[in-house]
C-alpha cells in the first residue's frame, strides 16, 4: 500500500520533511500549503513535489489521505482535530498541544475515526534514548529510580533567528513562547526509555532579566516571563523525572541541545556536550562513539536549498552506530535526516502505520504523556512551584 500526504508549513522545517515524505516508498504524490503562497511554490520546485493548495481548507476537502503539520507550535492542537475528523491520518510536529484540553481533544477524535496520529519527537531516536532504551531492555540498569532530560537551546544560538523569520514585525509576542509548553525534546527522551509516566509535578520558573522586550509579559501573547524553567516529576512507578528548559544558557545548543542522564541500581548513564559515559559500579565507560552522528550529506547539497542557513548543521546529521539504519528504505541512503538522526526514523514510522493500520510508537497517548507534563509543569511555575498532579490518559489500545 500507499498513500498520498500534504504538507502544512513548508517553513524551515516542513520542507525538509515534504523531502523526506517523498523519498519514502510508501507514499505516492506530496502536496504542500503555506500561508505564504511563494513558499510553497519554491518547496515544490525544490523537492520535485506534486503540486501546492491554496489553504489549509482546501487540502481537507482534497482526496489526499494524510496531512503533516508543520505550523506555529501553538496552533497544533485544533489543526490535528480539524485534520482528522476530516478523515485524514495526521503526523504533527511537537508539540502535541497547548492545553489539556486539547490533548483530550485529540485523544478522543483517534478513537473515534481510527485513523493513525504520530507526533513527530526527535528525541524518540536520539541515540543516547536510543542506546538506554537497549539496555534497559535488557535489564542493564536495574531499576531506574532517577532520570534527567534536558533541552537546552540558548535563545542567541538559532532561536532569535527562527523567531524572527516566522513572526514577522511582531515575533516578540511568539518569541515569549514559554519553556515547559515545549517539553517533548526533553520528557520524550526519558519516557522513550522508561515504560512509565508523569503523576505529579512541582516547577520553579527563572524570570527573564535581559530586558529586549522578549520574555516581557506586557509584550508576550502568552503572559510569560519565564525564559528558563526546572521541573520534579513524580513518575507512576515510584521513581523520579527532572527536566529543564532553558533558552537563556551558557551551553553550546549546536552542539548537542538534548541531553539526557539515568541512575539505575545496577548501572548509570550520562551526557554532556561532547562526552557520554556508561557507568556500573566497577567502570566508567566512554561510549561517545556509539551515539554520535555522522554528517550525510555536505553543506551544499540541493536538498538543503529550502533551509535556513542558521539551521542547517540540524538537518545534515546521518545517523549513529546504535541507530537501525536497515529498517529504514534504501532511498534514505545519503538523504539528508536530523536531530541526531532522527527525522527518516520519524517519517519511516508514520509511513508504516498508515499503510499497515497499525499504531506508531508517538501515538496519540504516547505524545499525551510526553506533552501533559510540561503543560502542567508550567502551571505550577506560574503558582510559585506548587505540586500539581498530572492527569494519565492511559495506554494505548492494542489495536485501533
Amino acid at each position: 500500500m500507499a498513500f498520498s500526504i500534504g504538507v502544512v508549513g513548508v517553513g524551515q522545517f516542513g520542507g525538509h520533511f515534504a523531502h523526506l515524505f517523498k523519498l519514502h516508498p510508501g507514499v505516492t504524490e506530496v502536496y504542500v500549503v503555506d500561508e505564504r503562497p511563494e513558499r510553497a511554490a519554491a518547496a515544490q520546485a525544490t523537492w520535485g513535489l506534486d503540486g501546492t493548495m491554496d489553504s489549509f481548507e482546501e487540502l481537507l476537502a482534497s482526496d489526499v489521505d494524510a496531512v503533516a503539520i508543520f505550523t506555529q507550535r501553538w496552533t497544533h492542537g485544533p489543526l490535528v482535530e480539524q485534520a482528522l475528523r476530516a478523515g485524514k491520518h495526521v503526523y504533527s510536529a511537537v508539540p502535541m498541544a497547548v492545553s489539556e484540553e486539547e490533548i483530550e481533544r485529540i485523544i478522543e477524535a483517534v478513537k473515534e475515526t481510527g485513523l493513525v496520529y504520530a507526533m513527530g519527537e526527535t528525541s524518540y531516536y536520539n541515540p543516547a534514548t536510543v542506546y538506554a532504551r537497549n539496555q534497559h531492555a535488557a535489564g542493564k540498569f536495574g531499576r531506574i529510580f532517577y532520570s534527567e532530560g534536558d533541552y537546552v537551546h540558548d535563545m542567541d544560538l538559532g532561536f532569535y533567528d527562527a523567531y524572527q523569520y516566522s513572526g514577522g514585525d511582531r515575533w516578540k509576542e511568539t518569541a515569549s513562547y514559554p519553556p515547559m509548553l515545549y517539553p517533548t525534546h526533553a520528557i520524550g527522551g526519558v519516557l522513550g526509555v522508561l515504560p512509565s509516566h508523569a503523576v505529579s509535578v512541582s516547577c520553579i520558573g527563572v524570570k527573564d532579566d535581559r530586558g529586549d522586550g522578549v520574555f516581557d509579559k506586557d509584550v508576550s501573547m502568552f503572559g510569560n516571563d519565564f525564559s528558563n524553567a526546572t521541573a520534579l516529576f513524580e513518575l507512576n512507578d515510584g521513581g523520579a523525572m527532572r527536566t529543564n528548559e532553558m533558552r537563556r544558557v551558557g551551553y553550546p545548543s549546536h552542539i548537542r541541545e538534548s541531553r539526557f542522564r539515568f541512575f539505575g541500581t545496577e548501572a548509570s548513564f550520562e551526557q554532556i556536550a561532547t562526552v557520554t559515559v556508561w557507568q556500573d559500579k566497577e567502570n566508567v565507560h566512554d561510549i561517545s562513539d556509539q551515539v554520535e552522528t555522522r554528517p550525510s550529506i555536505p553543506l551544499d547539497d540541493p536538498s538543503l536549498a529550502g533551509v535556513a542557513p542558521e539551521l542547517r548543521d540540524a538537518f545534515i546529521s546521518g545517523l549513529a552506530p546504535v541507530h537501525d539504519r536497515g529498517r529504514l528504505p534504501d532511498e534514505y541512503l545519503g538523504a539528508p535526516t536530523g536531530h541526531e538522526g532522527s527525522h527518516q526514523f520519524l517519517v519511516d514510522d508514520f509511513v508504516t502505520a498508515v499503510n499497515t493500520g497499525t499504531l506508531p510508537p508517538v501515538n496519540a497517548w504516547v505524545a499525551a504523556r510526553f506533552t501533559l507534563p510540561g503543560i502542567v509543569a508550567h502551571a505550577s511555575a506560574q503558582q510559585n512551584g506548587e505540586r500539581l498532579a498530572i492527569r494519565d490518559f492511559g495506554d494505548a489500545p492494542a489495536a485501533q
